[in-house]
C-alpha cells in the first residue's frame, strides 16, 4: 500500500497542479477593477507635447464640461497596436481621446502614429510615468474615461477590442456633466 501511494503520489500531485493550470488558462480575462482613483479627479499635470503635430497634455484640458477618453500608450507596446484601430473608430464616432506616450523618444510616437494611426486630439509626453502611476495605471495600453470636471469614473485594462467600442461610448455618455 505504502509502495503504490509512493508511486502513484507524484502523478496525482501533477494531475492536481495540470487542472489548475488549466482552470486559469481558459477562465475569463477580469477586466473591471475596483480603483481608488474612480471617482477622484485627476492629478494635477502639466506634459510637453509627445509629437510635432499635436498639442501638449495637461490636466486642465479635462475640466471643459465634455467627457473624454484618456489612453495609455508607447510605441514599444504591442498591444497598443492591437487597438489602435478601434481608437480609431470611437474618434471617427467624434469621441475625443487624448494620450499619454510613456516612456517614449518623440521619433518613436510619431512612427507609431504613422504606422497605426493617430486618433488623438492631444497627446502627452510622460517619460518617467508619473502621470501614469498618479492615475493608478499599471501599465499599457489602458484607457480611462473622465468626466467633463476633470473626474475619472472608468478604468479599462488592457486594449480596446471590437467589443469594448460601444461601452466605452456608454460610459462616456454616463460621465456628461449636468
Amino acid at each position: 500500500m505504502r509502495r503504490n501511494l509512493l508511486i502513484w503520489g507524484p502523478f496525482a500531485l501533477f494531475g492536481l497542479i495540470f487542472v489548475l493550470f488549466m482552470g486559469g488558462l481558459f477562465a475569463p480575462a477580469d477586466r473591471d477593477i475596483d480603483s481608488h482613483m474612480i471617482g477622484q479627479p485627476l492629478p494635477q499635470f502639466q506634459l510637453q507635447a509627445a509629437v510635432a503635430d499635436r498639442p501638449a497634455l495637461a490636466s486642465s484640458d479635462f475640466a471643459t464640461g465634455k467627457p473624454r477618453l484618456l489612453n495609455i500608450f508607447a510605441s514599444w507596446c504591442t498591444p497598443c497596436i492591437a487597438e489602435a484601430p478601434y481608437l480609431q473608430q470611437l474618434a471617427d464616432r467624434g469621441v475625443d481621446i487624448y494620450g499619454v506616450a510613456i516612456r517614449d523618444r518623440p521619433q518613436d510616437v510619431a512612427g507609431f502614429l504613422a504606422r497605426n494611426g493617430n486618433p488623438y486630439a492631444r497627446i502627452g509626453a510622460d517619460g518617467l510615468s508619473e502621470v501614469q502611476l498618479g492615475i493608478g495605471s499599471s501599465g499599457v495600453p489602458e484607457t480611462f474615461v473622465i468626466d467633463g470636471k476633470g473626474h475619472i469614473r472608468y478604468q479599462h485594462i488592457g486594449e480596446i477590442r471590437a467589443a469594448d467600442v460601444p461601452m466605452l461610448i456608454t460610459k462616456l455618455q454616463e460621465a456628461q456633466v449636468p
